[in-house]
């Protein structure tokens, strides 16, 4: 999968290119010894194919200028002192890389092939500065020509990847989207294998966390904003100038949604986990609604069928999916004139998918989901007297209470950005208490009396009134319980 070199870093190695290095004066000083000035000028501002015969004529002298050998360390270790020095071989590395195919599985076959690259990650305590950044596209262009080289993993590459996934989350984090593309495409060319895909999953707080508050800026929902996720918000118009909300340009958007549909391949292992932490599925549909380019929506499509699918995920992941009223946006979808043969054919997958699910569910089934979920919105059961009639107890009584335990976890959280998920949690208390009144013992022991009381003074007026409802239903039998 081959993208575009991202421009900020092209720039930064072009301005290296150009600048002059007293190379003699390092040998002079021993930063670099004449054996390796020989090597460094017999490649330097010469043509690509004069370059790669002179490199392919003597492998290993330089594997051994890169990565040490018998008869020394490595340019980068002993020039350690010369940032100058080192911006130079790090940007020569990659250029050699690029220039003789041939190269990277050659220094794949060192001992030791990251060792003098590693250290250069934290050389500043400014992850932005040139040695780190450098560093990394060299690193990653290695990294990934080892999964193709040894697709079984490596001791080496396996201690490798997590020390490249940190630094690169100090890039995701950083508030330029030219460093944030670095990352997010070098992330992408580092995601080849099973293995490299879980280690990324085990770092998540820094990898993909950072990545996803990006999906929700251009979704125009930060982090507890999820009101609009869940309400659909934005439009497609705001979605289609420069980008998306929050300054995240399609660019950026399209490589972080690829990283994510490669994560997505182990769906069972990050499937569940990004809907806890994330609200993955809510999110991605939001931004289905959004996706101003057939290339966004093929990526979105597949990353949700690959969370969708796999049997372990069905009954957590497709009454959330339900719930998003991803069904519903799917079925517009197909007016959209999609062309793409595999966009259109993960739609058919995703319509089959939730057509089968739906047709077998029932509404307690899906007023469960949305509990479970964790985050409730005003779903038809809620003002259904009906529902409650004929469901309260099984409510209170399924799966040994889970769902009122769940309905006091919800209402434990003070839902700052979303005051309506409380406003809905003391409505189902109020109908529980009122249809089934012998069970009031049950939830007060789960402090859900105290609560609706407490949020008889929220600041909110409908998470006021319908506290103020839940609280008149204990009271039609006793003020005291």
């Amino acid at each position: 999968m081959s993208l575009d070199p991202p421009t900020y870093l092209n720039s930064v190695q072009n301005n290296i290119r150009g600048r002059p290095i007293p190379w003699e004066g390092a040998v002079r000083t021993g930063y670099i010894t004449d054996n390796d000035l020989a090597k460094i000028k017999a490649v330097d501002k010469i043509r690509k194919e004069q370059r790669r015969q002179t490199v392919e004529n003597d492998m290993a002298g330089y594997q051994s200028l890169l990565l040490g050998g018998d008869n020394g360390k490595s340019v980068l270790e002993s020039a350690a002192k010369r940032a100058d020095v080192i911006q130079y071989i790090l940007v020569l590395a990659g250029d050699l890389m690029n220039d003789i195919p041939s190269l990277p599985s050659v220094l794949l076959d060192h001992p030791d092939p990251y060792k003098p690259f590693l250290p250069l990650l934290s050389y500043s305590s400014n992850p932005e500065d040139t040695i780190p950044l450098l560093t990394s596209s060299v690193l990653a262009s290695l990294l990934s020509t080892a999964q193709a080289k040894f697709p079984k993993s490596t001791s080496k590459t396996d201690e490798a990847l997590p020390k490249l996934y940190k630094y690169l989350s100090t890039l995701t984090k950083s508030q330029d989207n030219g460093l944030q593309d670095i990352a997010v495409q070098e992330y992408s060319a580092l995601l080849r294998t099973k293995k490299a895909r879980e280690l990324f999953w085990d770092q998540r707080q820094e990898t993909v966390n950072p990545l996803v508050e990006i999906l929700r800026a251009s979704a125009g929902a930060g982090k507890d904003t999820d009101s609009t996720l869940w309400s659909g918000g934005a439009s497609i118009k705001s979605a289609t100038e420069a980008g998306l909300s929050g300054g995240v340009g399609l660019q950026l958007l399209y490589h972080v949604l690829l990283t994510i549909w490669q994560l997505s391949f182990e769906g069972s292992l990050v499937g569940q986990g990004l809907e806890e932490e994330q609200e993955i599925i809510p999110l991605y549909t939001q931004l289905l609604r959004l996706s101003p380019k057939e290339k966004t929506t093929r990526l979105l499509l597949s990353t949700l069928l690959n969370l969708l699918s796999p049997p372990p995920n069905r009954p957590r992941l497709l009454p959330i999916a339900t719930t998003a009223r991803l069904p519903a946006l799917l079925s517009n979808l197909k007016s959209r004139h999609l062309t793409d043969p595999d966009a259109l054919e993960d739609l058919k997958s995703l319509i089959d998918l939730l057509d089968e699910y739906t047709s077998s569910q029932t509404t307690f089934d899906e007023y469960a989901a949305e509990v479970l979920n964790g985050h409730l919105r005003w779903s038809p059961p809620h003002r259904d007297a009906n529902f409650w009639r004929e469901n309260a107890r099984r409510i209170l009584d399924d799966s040994k209470g889970e769902l009122p335990r769940k309905l006091a976890t919800i209402m434990g959280k003070s839902w700052e950005s979303d005051k309506q998920v409380l406003a809905i949690a003391c409505n189902d208390v109020g109908c529980l208490v009122k249809e089934a009144p012998e069970k009031r013992g049950q939830l007060e022991k789960l402090g859900l009396k105290a609560r609706v009381m407490e949020l008889m003074a929220d600041g909110d007026e409908s998470v006021r009134w319908e506290s103020l409802r839940a609280v008149g239903e204990w009271l039609r039998y006793s003020f005291d319980g």
